[in-house]
C-alpha cells in the first residue's frame, strides 16, 4: 500500500535541501555566489565571498536543513524514514532542482543529519571540524576527514546507519575532488580568520 504521508515527507525533505542560504544572501548583496570564488553554494565560498556573518548564517542554515528533515521523517515514519529524509535533504543540497542541480558540497547538511540522528555523533563531528579548521585553516580538510569519520562512527553506534553514512561520505569526497587535488599539490588556500 502506498503511504501518501511518507511520500509527501520524503519530497518535502528533498525540497528542504534545496533552500540555499548562500544563494539567498548573495542575492541580498547583489552577488551571484555561483559565479564568484569557487562557484560553490556552500559555507566556505559564502565565507570568502560574502564575509564571516554570511558564512556563519550559511553554515547554520545548511545544518538546520539536515536536522529538520530527519526530525520530520522520524515524526512521520520512524527511524528508517528519518534516515531516508536526511539523505534526501543532503541530496537536495548537493543537487537542488531549483538551482539547476548545482548546490553545495554537502558537508554542513551532513553534520545536521548526523546530529539529528544521534546528537553525540554530531557533537564529536563538530568538535573534530573545529579542531581541524583551527589547525589547518582549511574547511575542506575538515570536511574530507569528517566524511571518512562518518561511516565508522555510524557503524559503531548502529550498524543500520552504515549505508546512509557511506553514501554521504562518498558524495562529499567526490564533491571535494578538486580540493583534494589542490591539497596534494600544496595549492589549497587557507582561511584568514582575521578578515
Amino acid at each position: 500500500m502506498i503511504n501518501i504521508p511518507v511520500i509527501i515527507t520524503l519530497i518535502v525533505a528533498y525540497l528542504l535541501g534545496n533552500i540555499s542560504p548562500s544563494i539567498i544572501l548573495g542575492k541580498k548583496y547583489g552577488i551571484d555566489i555561483k559565479s564568484q570564488g569557487s562557484g560553490n553554494a556552500g559555507t566556505t565560498n559564502a565565507l570568502r565571498v560574502l564575509g564571516r556573518k554570511a558564512g556563519i548564517i550559511t553554515f547554520a542554515g545548511d545544518v538546520m536543513k539536515g536536522v529538520v528533515a530527519v526530525l520530520l521523517g522520524r515524526y512521520v515514519g520512524g527511524e528508517t524514514i528519518a534516515m531516508a529524509c536526511g539523505l534526501l535533504a543532503f541530496g537536495g543540497h548537493v543537487w537542488p532542482i531549483f538551482f539547476r542541480f548545482k548546490g553545495g558540497k554537502g558537508a554542513a547538511t551532513a553534520v545536521g543529519v548526523i546530529t539529528a540522528i544521534n546528537p553525540v555523533m554530531g557533537i564529536v563531528v563538530a568538535l573534530v571540524v573545529v579542531v581541524i579548521v583551527l589547525i589547518t585553516r582549511r574547511i575542506s580538510v575538515a570536511s574530507i576527514i569528517c566524511s571518512l569519520l562518518f561511516p565508522f562512527m555510524a557503524n559503531l553506534y548502529n550498524p543500520d546507519y552504515l549505508w546512509w553514512s557511506l553514501i554521504m561520505a562518498v558524495i562529499i569526497l567526490y564533491k571535494h575532488k578538486e580540493n583534494i587535488n589542490r591539497l596534494m599539490k600544496g595549492e589549497e588556500p587557507k582561511m584568514n580568520f582575521k578578515k
